[in-house]
């Protein structure tokens, strides 16, 4: 059996490009360890959503805990770093944030991770983050680095089909769904990747009732009425029974179906 480690910014990003995969793989028998470079710090919540004198960074560990569990992975393991916010705020320029970590120094405490679990996967981000977001970018060039530090030959980019997904928004469109404004398919030249770009196309369709729980484990950031936990199941399943991903070094064009395939 194979061990993969995932590599995320922030708790939740686990479940929504690889939760699907995560619990395929340890369903399989396989290691499944998830590391998140920050606590989300910064993270949005409903006002009177925490307990008092809690502090966000608390609940949103306690709430990967319970995800990681769902997915069922073996180990969780935080970096230390803190949330960087979006783009543009001041928090990527506070002390510890993860936007602003040396990137060396970042990558050998994940490489020390790779080692311990002499891994045979990771999974990463794409090179711009998904979507932009600076602590997503940074988990790119630090994971990317630490499977170098580490000798992790295989390393995923996990990233979303940009042009399946406005395939589908527009169908959700066309069905009269109410979408938020940040999913316009008309303005979604900036998130995931051409279809194109894509090696590697994981169908998580089995795995769904476990990504939704461990999506809906993350209560402060995805509430049960969020647009995506309140979706019908039809569209739920179009928008997430997928999970994409580049393997870097391989050719582009989808001809894998799975990240630990020839492995077991």
């Amino acid at each position: 059996m194979a061990t993969l480690v995932s590599f995320h910014a922030h708790p939740d990003d686990e479940t929504i490009p690889t939760g699907g995969s995560l619990a395929k793989a340890a369903d399989a028998g396989h290691r499944v360890v998830i590391v998140f470079a920050t606590r989300g710090e910064h993270g949005e919540v409903d006002e009177g959503f925490l307990d008092e004198g809690e502090e966000l960074w608390e609940r949103r560990e306690q709430e990967c805990l319970r995800a990681a569990e769902v997915l069922g992975a073996a180990r969780v393991e935080f970096l230390g770093f803190v949330d960087s916010g979006m783009m543009g705020t001041p928090e990527n320029d506070a002390p510890g944030s993860f936007w602003r970590a040396d990137v060396d120094e970042a990558a050998k405490r994940l490489g020390a991770i790779l080692d311990e679990e002499q891994a045979d996967v990771l999974t990463v981000y794409d090179e711009h983050g998904g979507y932009g977001h600076p602590d997503h970018i940074q988990v790119h060039r630090v994971g990317v680095r630490a499977s170098e530090l580490a000798g992790t030959r295989r390393v995923y980019e996990a990233t979303a089909n940009r042009d399946a997904i406005v395939r589908g928004l527009l169908e959700a469109r066309s069905a009269g769904m109410e979408m938020p404004g940040d999913l316009d398919p008309d303005a979604m030249d900036d998130f995931g990747v051409g279809e194109d770009q894509i090696t590697t196309e994981v169908d998580v369709t089995d795995y769904l009732d476990r990504k939704r729980a461990a999506m809906a484990a993350h209560a402060s950031q995805i509430s049960e009425s969020s647009f995506f936990l309140a979706m019908p199941s039809e569209f739920f399943a179009r928008a997430f029974g997928t999970e994409w991903f580049i393997r870097r070094g391989a050719p582009a064009g989808i001809h894998e179906h799975g990240l630990l395939d020839d492995l077991d």
